[in-house]
């Protein structure tokens, strides 16, 4: 008998707005998305994390930050 175990991550979007700067891309405007991400094993919710994510609006490039 063989088991499968699912591992996933569901990510859900919790909130936009409009962040400071511009794409040095493209020069557009940078918007900042909330979501959560929630790691799932067998159906099972693990663990629960917030995180923002930048990106540009006109070329919807990812953008990183670096400190």
């Amino acid at each position: 008998m063989m088991f499968t175990y699912v591992c996933d991550e569901g990510e859900k979007e919790l909130g936009r707005k409009q962040a400071p700067g511009s794409c040095p891309h493209c020069g557009g405007k940078v918007e900042a998305m909330d979501v959560e991400i929630q790691w799932r094993f067998c159906f099972l919710p693990m663990c629960f994390k917030i995180k923002r994510k930048y990106f540009c609006t006109l070329c919807a490039k990812r953008l990183e930050l670096y400190c």
